[in-house]
């Protein structure tokens, strides 16, 4: 079912719409857009057929797209392939139909800083995303989402589309999915120590032995980001997402004990890999060149995101 909000001004195609970042983007620009927000069941971007189908039954002259296939350490280094293939089919299909389509004026998709080299110096720049390979266990998505950030410079280039890339760091959040298996580490940690304390559990493992450093990014600072890019941004230059500030998983760990009221303790598996050893953004050219600053603080986000897991239980 294709759900429509009576606006003015853009047209939007959301893909991924349902996914917790759209959740947190459908209430930013409804006031004053007009939205197609379908869900992956009403449209598979990966399927070419559906998607053309969809752009010949739908009018709209916007597209964010959200949509992807994603998932922490252990999917990636479940299914490589599936990662890589799916989010690779997405891109092309995307940026072939919305160049075809006359209809289309402007594109924001959305990349991953697991796109940048593993040892990259910090803070990353865009310009270092081709220094080097990506961390070898989310390689495939990264390697797929350097193709998006390419074919969005690509079509401008050749066909003179205005195609946008965003690269945003680790999102959290409510709506976000809290899978053990397939979710990132904020959600998973949330829901480990949450189900520790319930039962009653002496201690929680946590994959690697914490020294590894990530930057993490609200969702509903990154719907800002995201508003302010269709308003303000028309460059085919890549853009970093993020707040500048890294935490080491160790640190992370902790700040997740104190929110949920875990009492117990930390088990570091050091067989499971770290990733990535650091990650951190430089969000200068964010600021510099659409105004956009996250506002909401680590502790506050976090708070937000485990009243919001607590509620759904």
């Amino acid at each position: 079912m294709i759900n429509l909000f009576s606006k003015t001004d853009m047209k939007i195609l959301i893909t991924g719409a349902s996914g917790f970042l759209g959740q947190h983007l459908i209430p930013r620009l409804e006031r004053n857009h007009e939205l197609l927000i379908p869900s992956s069941k009403d449209l598979d971007v990966s399927d070419y057929d559906a998607l053309q189908k969809y752009f010949y039954h739908y009018d709209f002259d916007t597209i964010v797209h959200l949509a992807a296939r994603c998932g922490g350490i252990g999917a990636n280094r479940k299914n490589p392939a599936v990662f890589f293939e799916k989010n690779l089919q997405m891109s092309t299909n995307i940026l072939k139909l919305a160049s075809e389509f006359d209809a289309i004026k402007k594109m924001v998709t959305l990349g991953s800083v697991c796109s940048y080299p593993k040892f990259t110096e910090v803070p990353f720049k865009e310009k270092n995303i081709w220094n080097g390979y990506p961390e070898e266990t989310n390689a495939p998505y990264g390697i797929a989402k350097r193709s998006l950030m390419m074919g969005c410079q690509y079509y401008n280039q050749q066909y003179g589309d205005n195609f946008v890339h965003l690269i945003p760091v680790n999102m959290y959040g409510e709506y976000d999915h809290f899978d053990l298996e397939n979710s990132h580490v904020i959600p998973a940690l949330i829901r480990k120590m949450h189900e520790a304390k319930m039962s009653g559990a002496s201690s929680v493992m946590v994959w690697g032995d914490g020294s590894a450093s990530r930057e993490f990014l609200y969702a509903g600072d990154c719907a800002e980001a995201i508003e302010l890019t269709l308003e303000h941004y028309n460059s085919p230059k890549p853009v970093n997402i993020g707040t500048g500030q890294e935490i080491t998983i160790k640190d992370l760990v902790e700040k997740i004990k104190n929110v949920v009221e875990f009492k117990g303790y930390i088990v570091y598996d050091t067989t499971k890999p770290n990733g990535q050893p650091r990650r951190c953004l430089d969000t200068s050219k964010a600021e510099s060149d659409f105004g956009f600053r996250a506002k909401t603080s680590f502790d506050e986000g976090l708070k937000k995101t485990y009243d919001w897991y607590t509620k759904q239980l």
